[in-house]
């Protein structure tokens, strides 16, 4: 039974319970929130020692962070120590988008040592063995699609991006009316090769069945992935883009038929001005289902900064309805991340969370912000730091440019506003 088929039965399951532990609110409305399909919990009944997360309406705004090898850099103890990274910064799930080394040994080592929801794209590992056994990505048969898809299920993956809605229509509008960068996404590139190629419709368009037949059996979170995302600022919100959204939303509706969990994935790159519209338009069309977005970044020439650009469209999209942050790290557009780029990342994507997250009223969120206030007007730079969302780097900053005698902060030392004022007003000190 998976959370989907158990909520719409009434049962309060224990990932149900502890997710709603885990975000202060009633485990019946996460029943509920599961069962008409608003929330999701990732959580494949063979991935031993998860920690459940939830996704969705009434619960805090999560964070993603992909990690993974290329051909160039497959070193699985970086990888392992990017994934540790991630989540020592607050990442709620990893996404491991491998595509170097041994990839089912990578997965199995992540899942081994981490201990929240995994994500992957099984189209990634069927273009990398199409290309090394065939010489081509596109080389691949849907036997071959569907067992790895049954072989990452099997092994334990939470959630799975496909690109359902890339078919031979879409692609034709897209071939039709042209864009500046085509398709961005490699999944949705390599399932548009295999299709163009081969003159045939996307299976896992095609089979939608047999996809929900192995997520049903594992309890795994269908990711529709949005194949056909804008990758720059001119593609935002295009026929192509909105024509494969219907159809995703098509297969929401069909996915929670079978008692499959589904959430959707939305655009890369968005104008500010259309970003609210664009969440609004995915809730209305996938009919509520969890949007999963990847910054949206609000420019194209962020480069080296674009964790702060998608930080920017992360917190818009989220304070407008977007449940789920996949994080984009400086690395973005121009190489494979660091450790420390994947912390910068993360950190960047948690500040628009929670930015949005008290806009949204979501338990908790003001309450931190007010409890940093006080530690603020009370000079208390112990507390300060740990409510910090960034504790280290904060106590950093802290330690290395002021005594640690200091009252106030070497910013204003002796002319400290909040200091001066105080003394007048008599308000010295005031009650946490």
């Amino acid at each position: 039974m998976t959370q989907l088929e158990a909520a719409r039965q009434g049962i309060i399951t224990d990932e149900m319970k502890e997710v709603a532990e885990q975000e202060r609110v009633d485990a019946e409305a996460v029943r509920r929130a599961i069962a008409d399909g608003t929330a999701v919990i990732p959580c494949n009944k063979n991935h031993r020692g998860l920690k459940p997360c939830g996704i969705g309406r009434g619960l805090r705004t999560k964070v993603n962070a992909n990690i993974g090898t290329s051909e160039a850099y497959a070193d699985l103890e970086e990888e392992l120590l990017k994934a540790k990274a991630a989540i020592e910064a607050g990442a709620d799930a990893i996404m491991d988008l491998s595509t170097g080394g041994d990839i089912a040994a990578i997965r199995k080592a992540i899942l081994a040592e981490m201990h929240v929801p995994l994500g992957t794209v099984p189209i990634y590992e069927v273009g990398v063995r199409a290309r090394k056994e065939r010489g081509s990505v596109v080389e691949f048969t849907e036997e071959e699609l569907f067992e790895v898809i049954e072989e990452q299920a099997e092994q334990g993956v939470d959630f799975m991006t496909v690109h359902c809605g890339v078919t031979l229509e879409a692609v034709e509008r897209l071939r039709r009316e042209g864009r500046i960068t085509d398709i961005v996404s490699r999944g949705g590139a390599f399932l548009t090769g295999w299709m163009l190629k081969n003159g045939r419709q996307n299976p896992l368009y095609e089979k939608f069945d047999k996809l929900l037949e192995i997520a049903r059996k594992y309890d795994i979170t269908l990711s529709l992935g949005d194949g056909l995302r804008p990758g720059c600022l001119a593609d935002a919100t295009d026929r192509a883009q909105v024509q494969e959204l219907i159809v995703l939303g098509e297969l929401v509706q069909e996915a929670r038929k079978h008692g499959v969990q589904v959430m959707v994935e939305g655009p890369g790159h968005v104008p500010m001005d259309q970003i609210e519209a664009n969440v609004k338009l995915q809730k209305r069309i996938c009919h509520g289902a969890p949007f999963y977005v990847l910054g949206p970044l609000v420019t194209d020439v962020a480069a080296g900064y674009d964790h702060i650009a998608a930080a920017i469209g992360g917190a818009i999209a989220a304070a407008a309805g977007a449940d789920f942050l996949c994080y984009v790290t400086p690395a973005e557009h121009l190489g494979l991340p660091t450790v420390e780029d994947v912390r910068e990342g993360v950190i960047a994507s948690r500040i628009a969370a929670h930015a949005a997250d008290i806009v949204k009223g979501v338990s908790g969120a003001r309450k931190w912000d007010l409890e940093m206030a006080k530690a603020r007007k009370n000079l208390d730079w112990e507390v300060q730091i740990k409510l910090a969302i960034d504790p280290v780097k904060a106590g950093r900053y802290r330690e290395k440019r002021n005594n640690s005698d200091t009252k106030t902060c070497t910013m204003c030392g002796n002319f400290c506003a909040m200091d001066v004022v105080a003394k007048f007003l008599g308000t010295e000190k005031i009650n946490c």
